[in-house]
């Protein structure tokens, strides 16, 4: 029996713009517009816009809010003020990754989550079943839209469409209630793609004209509509994770590299923190690492890391890199192997074929 693909309230409008749309875990959405190549270039040069609204959106309410999201997250969330944001994940009692997300503090008792849409429902009864005093948790994904406008030139073009002086939305900060071409929405500074950029929060109502108004005010820029290809090689370039990728019920996030996002000194308990704790003290048995591949080839997710004979591990992402031109990788190896230079072996359609360990992120945005 076939499960009908979930669609984003901009559905109707991706074949104006040429999408070739796929299965993203079970959502029908663009992988394309263009063109992969053409899309990422876009983004690191200009700007580009994604229909990110099959994440999920969850509301955390009441005077107990603080204290419940503080045994539910591994970042602490007491550090965060009205008008923040912060980057944080949740953890199965072993110390495996229930799901990456943000958390935005739109004041004391009112935060709204945003996490992965291949989680949504997963997520929402986890925190369901932790639920005590005066908190309450809803699942608001049906009713928001998310859109990302991502790259050097994406703060001129949304201040066309705004009185609000974006320059004051610092990185990791938002504004609620922002006015954007007449529709209020929540802008935040944040994005999935190693440049400047914007995501904003919008009514499902009020998403297809703000994308077609984005994309025409934005032309003149050279804007592009940007698709799930684009993002993810933007992503892997800048070592953002992706959840069931580089984060899983069997990765830690100290794994994975994200142990700035675990604060196992806070004083709350939460799950996952003692295994954590220990990870931190000693060291990981595996470490998430860059790889460039010195024969010709280009490591996929899934394919096996040697040395010599000894299976060592597992690429999680790998592509080639369209800004630096090279075949790249994240594996998640023994860590006894993660030394930069180490040389390994990637097993490619049955042949075994030398690679390097090296430096991330494989991309980082110039300063101004």
């Amino acid at each position: 029996m076939l499960t009908e693909l979930k669609r984003t309230p901009l559905y109707e409008v991706y074949g104006q713009y040429g999408a070739k749309t796929i299965d993203f875990g079970g959502w029908d959405l663009p992988v394309q517009f263009s063109s992969i190549k053409e899309e990422h270039e876009a983004v690191r040069t200009k700007a580009g816009l994604f229909d990110v609204s099959h994440m999920g959106e969850i509301e955390v309410k009441g005077t107990d809010s603080l204290a419940y999201l503080q045994k539910m997250m591994t970042n602490d969330v007491s550090l965060l003020k009205d008008g923040g944001a912060q980057y944080t994940a949740m953890c199965y009692e072993d110390g495996g990754t229930v799901d990456d997300l943000l958390v935005y503090k739109k004041a004391d008792n009112d935060y709204l989550l945003v996490v992965n849409a291949s989680n949504i429902e997963k997520d929402f009864d986890w925190m369901l079943k932790y639920v005590s005093g005066d908190v309450t948790v809803t699942n608001i994904s049906n009713d928001v839209a998310q859109l990302a406008l991502q790259g050097p030139l994406a703060q001129d073009i949304l201040q066309k469409l705004t009185t609000t002086d974006l320059g004051e939305i610092k990185f990791f900060k938002f504004q609620d209630d922002v006015e954007v071409n007449g529709v209020k929405a929540l802008v935040s500074r944040t994005g999935y793609t190693g440049e400047d950029g914007f995501e904003v929060y919008c009514k499902v109502e009020d998403a297809v004209s703000l994308w077609n108004k984005i994309l025409e005010v934005g032309k003149e820029d050279g804007l592009l509509p940007i698709g799930l290809g684009a993002r993810d090689t933007l992503r892997f370039e800048a070592n953002l994770a992706l959840y069931g990728q580089e984060l899983t019920k069997d990765i830690t996030p100290l794994e994975a590299g994200i142990g700035f996002a675990v604060k196992t000194n806070k004083e709350a308990d939460f799950n996952g923190k003692e295994v954590l704790k220990q990870q931190k003290a000693e060291g990981t048995p595996r470490k998430l690492v860059g790889i460039e591949m010195i024969d010709k080839g280009i490591p996929r997710h899934g394919y096996e890391v040697f040395v010599g004979d000894e299976q060592i591990g597992t690429v999680t992402t790998g592509t080639q890199s369209p800004t630096l031109k090279k075949n790249i990788g994240l594996a998640l190896i023994n860590t006894e192997f993660a030394e930069l230079g180490t040389k390994v072996e990637v097993q490619i359609r049955n042949k075994s074929l030398q690679a390097e360990v090296v430096a991330t992120p494989f991309y980082k945005r110039p300063k101004k």
